[in-house]
């Protein structure tokens, strides 16, 4: 692992450009748990965003001795094509629209609420099914937290995330993520105070599976598993 820095994104020159560099969503945690605790030594809140974050962000919560907690943020998902989004929503309601892209695949208003609306039904569902229903705190002043996912592709996801701490004012956020598309991480790092990728990729195609040689979709119960390593 060789670390550099350019601003507030900082990354593995060994993997820059790279695919296939991770075995699964494991290995790349305890990778970017060795990073972190070279880089934070410590922290107190990681959030990792399900469901692929959480095997991620068990390992980097426990070398920072952090608590670990999940943040529900879901990806505006289009129509007729539901593995990619067009925008976010966070568990505040806070909604984040690619206008530009919205209006180019002709999304109408209303597809748009019912976008929103489907997402937001699924995060009550998943707040029940993996946070026991649990209110999230109104506050995190004086505290660093740490977001967690598999990785950044147009990073509406992770944006949602980012505004969702900001409003409670944590005083130090910091992105933590095995891989990202270049023009993602770098725009999202100027939002946060640091941002840590390992496997950088210049777009303009970009996939976070191809980050690793072992990828599926995780269910509930994968996640609840996860949560037994702590």
């Amino acid at each position: 692992m060789r670390l550099a820095r350019v601003g507030n994104l900082v990354y593995d020159e060994e993997l820059f450009g790279l695919e296939g560099v991770f075995e699964d969503r494991r290995d790349a945690g305890e990778r970017l748990a060795e990073a972190c605790s070279s880089l934070l030594k410590k922290a107190d809140l990681v959030y990792a965003i399900p469901r692929g974050g959480v095997p991620v962000a068990v390992p980097v919560a426990r070398a920072l001795k952090a608590e670990l907690d999940l943040l529900l943020c879901r990806k505006l998902l289009i129509p007729w094509n539901r593995e990619a989004g067009f925008g976010a929503v966070n568990p505040d309601g806070r909604v984040f629209v690619d206008e530009e892209f919205a209006r180019a695949l002709g999304l109408s208003d209303r597809a748009v609420e019912e976008a929103v609306r489907e997402q937001m039904d699924e995060m009550e569902r998943r707040n029940k099914a993996l946070r026991s229903g649990r209110p999230y705190p109104e506050g995190l002043e004086g505290l660093r937290v740490v977001l967690v996912d598999d990785g950044i592709a147009a990073g509406y996801t992770m944006s949602a995330a980012l505004e969702f701490v900001r409003a409670r004012r944590a005083s130090e956020v910091v992105i933590a993520v095995p891989t990202g598309c270049l023009s993602s991480v770098l725009r999202l790092s100027r939002a946060c105070d640091l941002l840590l990728c390992l496997n950088v990729r210049p777009g303009p195609i970009f996939a976070v599976a191809d980050a690793y040689r072992r990828w599926r979709d995780l269910t509930d119960e994968d996640v609840l598993r996860a949560l037994e390593d702590l």
